[in-house]
């Protein structure tokens, strides 16, 4: 039997951009305003202020998660708008 040939070794591909691990999410934060957020979080904060008994200590926890996520998310929306704002700024002197 002939000896077996080796396989080529690998030519180099170019590496493809990561895939959005939450693409409903991504698709969120490029349109959503401040008020989207908000109104986005509200009947889940409504929800756990109704709970009682020993899981309203878990829903203070969540309720603190949640007012955390609505900042961020108030954040990225306010540095969108922003990059937007310099894009449309910067054509215009040209």
């Amino acid at each position: 039997m002939p000896p077996s040939a080796r396989p080529s070794a690998p030519q180099a591909q170019p590496q493809e951009l990561p895939v959005p691990s939450y693409p409903a999410v991504e698709a969120f934060i490029e349109k959503a305003s401040a008020s989207d957020i908000q109104a986005l979080f509200a009947p889940v904060k409504e929800g756990l202020a109704g709970l009682k008994g020993p899981r309203a200590e878990i829903g203070k926890k969540a309720q603190a998660a949640i007012a955390r996520s609505e900042e961020l998310l108030g954040m990225l929306v306010d540095v969108r708008e922003r990059l937007v704002e310099e894009s449309k700024q910067s054509k215009g002197r040209k």
